[in-house]
């Protein structure tokens, strides 16, 4: 099996926009949190935190209204750096925490039970619904789509990059 990727333009509506800024903040939040009570736990005990964004949900009601699948996604790109660090201090350097200024506006969701969808210059993502895209090549027929990544560039233009699966063929 090997991976794919295909960027294309979006062109989210007003009410999606909101959404992509809601998401990429929550994204950079629960990381920030993960972190963070991930040091102090760790300056308390001595020993590993093991947290997830649905233990945050109940006091931080608003995480509810974003893609939970672009929350898992940070806290596994947090665990990755974590772990790494861990390994391997010298080559990685302990995790940091996002800037708002600093950080991408993006967040990546993954395909479960058919929640992701490109069809007739559509694009179908979870909490967003439906949105236009500007397809301007075809993604073949055998492969499969792993995840999306929605990223907003510094001049406002939003774009989502497929993630692909394809059978290697040699």
């Amino acid at each position: 099996m090997a991976n794919q990727a295909y960027k294309f333009r979006i062109y989210p509506d007003a009410e999606q926009r909101v959404l992509f800024a809601k998401t990429s903040g929550c994204v950079r939040f629960i990381y920030n949190k993960m972190l963070s009570d991930k040091i102090e736990h760790y300056k308390l005990t001595g020993e590993k935190l093991n947290n997830t964004p649905a233990q945050y949900k109940t006091e931080f009601v608003w995480l509810k209204e974003v893609d939970s699948l672009a929350l898992a996604n940070a806290q596994m790109d947090l665990q990755t750096a974590y772990t790494n660090f861990f390994t391997n201090p010298k080559k990685f350097g302990f995790p940091k925490f996002k800037s708002k200024h600093k950080s991408k506006n993006s967040y990546t969701t993954n395909l479960v039970n058919g929640n992701i969808l490109l069809e007739n210059s559509f694009l179908k993502l979870p909490k967003a619904g439906l949105i236009k895209i500007k397809q301007h090549r075809n993604i073949p027929k055998d492969y499969k789509i792993k995840s999306v990544t929605v990223s907003m560039t510094a001049s406002g233009k939003y774009y989502a990059s497929v993630l692909c699966e394809y059978e290697n063929q040699v």
